[in-house]
């Protein structure tokens, strides 16, 4: 009886130092880390791998590295069967942005157009419509979709990680959409691709149960997909 006692009190004692533990590990993630300098402009020249890019001297900074041109031009959507085009900013294009934990992308769709359902694994997204009529949404982790029908200057928020999509409503017409995202690298994963057109693939037995379908129709999906 004592012993069950002394154990219940140690676990007392240890629970509100486990909670803080979690908490602060908690607190401490996030997309990107804080840059611990006023800018870091890339210097895109060097050959050896780090998680990022380097920088540049500062001294060497100028109002060119902080400007970009590039979301001012029309994707090209003919490119893919969906109808879409992305054209983000990145440490290339815009160099200013190294080590700030940001991405902007502009999403230019045909109509009826599709972005297929993809996910960020390292950021969330807010997106919103500057041309058109968009059909967003998202699916959270117990399967519920939340969707919403946006018009010009109208946003919608994609939770980091989850998948999501974007669709032009228009027949006809195409529709222009800004994302923004709050990392410099948030990758991108379109679901379709990653399951049935991998490298090398998933084997035909997995998807065939997982999707309730026949090996013909895995090659099927497979070819469509470039897999």
């Amino acid at each position: 009886m004592l012993y069950m006692k002394a154990k219940m009190r140690i676990q007392f004692h240890f629970f509100p130092s486990l909670i803080f533990t979690l908490s602060f590990l908690l607190g401490r993630c996030r997309p990107d880390p804080d840059p611990i300098q006023d800018y870091c402009i890339a210097d895109n020249t060097n050959k050896f791998f780090i998680n990022g890019v380097p920088c540049i001297n500062p001294k060497e900074a100028s109002s060119s590295h902080f400007f970009t041109s590039a979301l001012s031009k029309p994707g090209n959507t003919s490119t893919n069967k969906n109808g879409f085009s992305t054209t983000p900013t990145n440490v290339v294009n815009l160099p200013g942005l190294n080590t700030l934990g940001l991405v902007l992308v502009r999403v230019d769709i045909e109509g009826n157009g599709i972005v297929p359902p993809h996910s960020h694994p390292r950021a969330s997204e807010v997106v919103t419509c500057l041309k058109g009529l968009l059909l967003v949404g998202f699916v959270d982790t117990s399967n519920r979709s939340f969707t919403q029908n946006l018009g010009p200057g109208e946003s919608f928020v994609f939770p980091k990680g989850l998948i999501h999509f974007l669709f032009n409503r228009d027949s006809k017409l195409p529709a222009l959409a800004l994302s923004g995202l709050n990392s410099q690298n948030p990758g991108v994963q379109i679901a379709s691709v990653a399951t049935f057109a991998s490298k090398p693939p998933i084997p035909d037995p997995i998807l065939q149960r997982a999707f309730q379908i026949s090996s013909k129709e895995v090659d099927m999906i497979r070819r469509n997909l470039g897999g």
